[in-house]
């Protein structure tokens, strides 16, 4: 991961950034709906070694109580083991995240889709392949230089839309992860990450080309990568987006 000295040092994004035509996925089909996501660290314990997770007693939403502040082991078992919506029930694992949790980079994603369930990480669809290349064409490694993370860590049945009551029961986890990785930049990925961090119910293409925060942090909203494959002219639109948080970040490294 680049130092901050040397992340000032970068020249122009306009200069250093190649244009959306040379990224790669062009000739992938469009999918079935799959919104694996946005982020367990590179440090964190490998697949072979995941949480141990205990039964799955539903608790009904009016009973969550705040979380206590975790430490990052604590918090991944506390999600591994949660029981807080009806998705501990369909699950096949939780995705707790991936990538460096001390990166100046943080993406947040929807939810996990069935590829995600299965392995427990985020992004390792077609979506993921399409959001790697990407990142490597802005100059990122999404094992060293950002941290992805989903607003829930559970996948919904059958890839659908998460709803209401589940985003709130995973809310908690959410900003724990983003306080312990004090990002300089987030990039929210897909409606229902944008929505949910700036608390509006604006389209993403409303959102999308500016500058927003959250709680004090910048953040850049655009579209999921998983619905770009079936979108494939929008695609220009969101590397325009990952331009302009390129060159927020090179500013607020500077």
């Amino acid at each position: 991961m680049q130092s901050a000295q040397q992340q000032a040092s970068l020249p122009p994004v306009a200069d250093t950034l190649p244009s959306p035509l040379t990224l790669a996925e062009d000739h992938l089909p469009a999918p079935a709906m799959e919104t694996g996501a946005a982020v367990v660290a590179s440090t964190a314990a490998p697949a072979s070694a995941v949480p141990q997770v205990t039964d799955c007693p539903e608790q009904p939403l009016a009973s969550l109580q705040p979380l206590v502040e975790l430490g990052w082991e604590q918090l991944e078992q506390a999600v591994a083991n949660c029981q807080n919506c009806q998705l501990c029930h369909t699950r096949t694992q939780t995705v707790f995240g991936r990538g460096n949790p001390q990166a100046r980079w943080m993406l947040i994603g929807e939810a996990p889709g069935e590829q995600e369930d299965r392995q427990g990480q985020p992004f390792v669809g077609k979506a993921g392949q399409l959001l790697d290349n990407m990142l490597a064409a802005a100059g990122l490694d999404r094992e060293n230089d950002v941290y992805i993370a989903n607003v829930l860590k559970c996948r919904p049945p059958g890839n659908r839309n998460p709803n209401p009551g589940e985003i709130l029961a995973c809310s908690s986890y959410l900003q724990q992860q983003i306080r312990h990785v004090q990002p300089t930049l987030i990039l929210a990925l897909g409606r229902f990450a944008v929505q949910t961090l700036l608390q509006t119910e604006q389209s993403i293409g409303k959102l999308r080309g500016q500058l927003h925060q959250y709680q004090g942090i910048p953040l850049i909203a655009t579209y999921h990568p998983a619905y770009l494959l079936r979108n494939l002219p929008d695609k220009a639109k969101a590397w325009q987006d990952m331009v302009l948080a390129k060159q927020h970040f090179s500013r607020l490294s500077s």
